[in-house]
């Protein structure tokens, strides 16, 4: 996993599902308040998480760009965007281009999927040869019971074994499939261009999503590794925060989240004042204190403009109806 030239450091991102059942734009003003460099946008039912210009007006109003988009490749996302996987990675590729973000994160195709898990390396290569949008494959994992293995995926669950020039690597996932996420990441050196934190205790079956440091995976070390290596690409906070009590519960562990991969990363916080605090007691640097002050002036403004969460949710109702 070495790399002989040192990159920039990298940006830590927020994804869009981890305020779930919070919406689009509750993320959004999470990312902003919190001090994340970004958001990764996870396509959904969510009608905001598919409208490129909402999107757009709310990284311009939080000042929160869009750093990755996650194709409608779940099975609970199977209707989105259509049937047709290689049309849901088209329009994936087109949200990414218009609002500048560098990955688009897709998973292995189902098995089910014969036509397109047969074209899928050679596919991704041919639709990488038109844009500078990388297509990150994510690492999932097998269903284990009765002493069998069951792989929905082909032509495989783990992309380190797949003729694919980028993966994505999700710690959730690899707790779930028993695997050393620490030598697959080495196995994938330069391959490696996406993570997604998250922590698991590797329990048969469970796909666990918990904040880093509360599981059993190496996520320190990796984290660690990474800035060591110089990795050029963002690290992605996709954690489970539905258990959360309140809405400043969630906060507080996307802000736990955050403190952990700073530090293992070897990032300060802006400035070096750190995260800001759940309860936006402490405002994260000059820079982030500003742009809080001027997002409170607007909201604070009868007329002011931009959409903010409650006027997303009504371009949302508009979406849907």
């Amino acid at each position: 996993m070495s790399r002989a030239v040192k990159a920039p450091r990298p940006l830590i991102a927020l994804s869009t599902a981890s305020v779930f059942p919070d919406r689009t734009p509750d993320a959004f003003e999470a990312a902003a308040r919190l001090g994340y460099d970004g958001v990764e946008v996870m396509v959904s039912a969510d009608a905001v998480s598919q409208d490129v210009d909402v999107l757009r007006r709310l990284a311009d109003y939080h000042g929160v760009p869009v750093l990755a988009v996650h194709a409608p490749c779940l099975l609970i996302t199977q209707r989105v965007w259509g049937l047709e996987p290689w049309g849901k990675l088209i329009r994936a590729k087109d949200m990414a281009e218009k609002l500048g973000a560098r990955v688009v994160v897709v998973h292995p195709p189902f098995r089910w999927q014969r036509d397109y898990a047969r074209d899928f390396g050679p596919g991704l290569e041919r639709m990488s040869e038109e844009t500078d949008v990388v297509f990150a494959v994510e690492n999932m994992y097998p269903l284990r019971g009765g002493g069998a293995e069951v792989a929905a995926y082909a032509p495989n669950w783990n992309p380190v074994l797949m003729d694919v020039p980028h993966v994505t690597l999700d710690l959730s996932h690899t707790a779930a499939s028993g695997s050393d996420a620490l030598a697959m990441a080495e196995e994938l050196g330069s391959r490696l261009s996406h993570v997604h934190m998250a922590d698991g205790t590797g329990v048969t079956n469970r796909d666990e999503h918990l904040i880093p440091g509360r599981g059993a995976q190496p996520c320190a070390p990796l984290l660690e590794q990474l800035a060591a290596d110089g990795y050029p690409g963002t690290v992605v906070l996709e954690v489970n925060t539905r258990r959360a009590t309140s809405r400043e519960a969630r906060l507080a562990d996307l802000t736990e989240a955050l403190e952990f991969t700073r530090k293992y990363l070897g990032r300060p916080g802006p400035a070096g004042d750190g995260p800001a605090s759940a309860d936006g007691g402490r405002a994260p640097a000059d820079e982030g204190r500003a742009r809080a002050e001027g997002q409170a002036s607007r909201a604070a403004s009868p007329g002011a403009p931009g959409p903010g969460a409650a006027g997303a949710r009504a371009a949302s109702a508009e979406a849907v109806a």
